[in-house]
């Protein structure tokens, strides 16, 4: 119908939605400079960590991804984010050393200004949350109790871009993974390997949580 024919009203609200969608977010894209390569070591190490804490007969290091994760780095950069990730084998961290040699990843990386890095593919395992692995994206915020309003309005987009592609059913903080301790999907296999977490801060998960509602996406957070 052209213009002229609209009411007064009709174009008040063509104005407004004109408005929303030149204010919208850009569209999520996805920078894969930084991909981890899967060497035959890495697969291999990778492969050790299944069999010690989900499955003794694995020969597979797929995951089938029905959860997020989302988590903080601890760290002020983006480099020094991913020299902690990019390594095949564990450094430092006492605290989870007898967990096996394989370094700690995860699948997406958000920098402080939103860009959203791929490091590893949905599919592979990254060792990330205890217990949940072999169910679980990974996503990393670069930084601390400070994440920014970019890093959100990221993981926003990231989370209903993999909602869209997987069958995800759960989203949850590092924080609250221990929820999941008596569920099908928990898997460790050894009882007394914990550690205790407060990432991505509860503030951040229900600010997250609250703009995926307004698009009409809801997910679990506990089983």
């Amino acid at each position: 119908m052209p213009i002229r024919h609209l009411s007064t009203r009709q174009i008040a609200c063509l104005a407004l939605a004109l408005l929303a969608i030149s204010q919208a977010a850009p569209a999520l894209k996805i920078d894969d400079r930084h991909r981890i390569t899967f060497s035959q070591a890495r697969t291999q190490l990778t492969l050790a960590y299944i069999r010690q804490h989900y499955d003794s007969q694995a020969t597979s290091i797929q995951i089938r991804p029905v959860m997020i994760v989302v988590h903080w780095t601890a760290s002020n950069t983006l480099a020094s984010a991913l020299a902690v990730f990019q390594g095949d084998t564990l450094s430092g961290r006492a605290d989870i050393q007898g967990g096996g040699k394989l370094n700690v990843g995860t699948h997406f990386l958000v920098d402080r200004d939103g860009t959203v890095y791929r490091l590893i593919d949905e599919n592979l395992l990254a060792r990330h949350v205890i217990g949940l692995n072999r169910s679980a994206i990974g996503i990393e915020n670069v930084g601390s109790d400070d994440l920014t309003a970019a890093q959100l309005q990221a993981d926003a987009q990231l989370v209903a871009y993999l909602k869209s592609k997987y069958d995800i059913q759960y989203l949850i903080g590092h924080l609250e993974y221990r929820r999941f301790v008596n569920s099908p999907l928990w898997q460790e296999q050894q009882p007394n390997y914990f550690t205790r977490k407060v990432d991505p801060g509860a503030d951040f998960m229900a600010r997250l949580r609250a703009g995926l509602a307004q698009q009409g996406i809801v997910l679990k957070a506990a089983p």
